[in-house]
């Protein structure tokens, strides 16, 4: 049975690299993108991706807000995860059937918000506390 894939768009390389290393542990594939932009284009080109986990301040034509809204009209089965260390979103601000993580977001957040979207489906193992992997928090 094929991972489930999620896109992970955020333009902080190492924040980027880490989300990355959190999502495959989780029992995921993982494709990256380092802006809205590039995200579109990954979107319009595969069919296998099932979420996109995007940072809300990010450089690049659009904001994470406007690609979660623009992925929500186009692509509306995609499970949505949006993430922000300096905003919590209003109500009216978030995507139909979208998520909020706060940075610093643990590797435990990540990982029980993406297993309650897929219903446990990828079940690599047990969620794991962050001391196990030493992730601690990503910014």
């Amino acid at each position: 049975m094929a991972k489930p894939v999620v896109l992970i768009v955020e333009d902080e390389a190492l924040i980027r690299m880490s989300a990355v290393h959190i999502v495959e542990d989780a029992g995921f594939a993982v494709v990256e993108a380092c802006n809205a932009d590039e995200a579109i284009g990954i979107l319009e080109s595969r069919d296998d991706i099932r979420a996109v986990f995007t940072d809300i301040n990010m450089s690049g034509s659009m904001d994470g807000w406007k690609l979660a809204h623009a992925i929500r009209g186009r692509w509306p089965p995609l499970h949505l995860i949006v993430t922000s260390g300096l905003s919590v979103p209003n109500r009216d601000q978030m995507p139909l059937r979208g998520r909020f993580i706060a940075k610093p977001y643990t590797a435990a957040q990540l990982t029980a918000a993406l297993r309650d979207l897929f219903g446990d489906s990828p079940a690599p193992g047990p969620l794991t506390n962050d001391n196990d992997h030493n992730y601690g928090k990503v910014a």
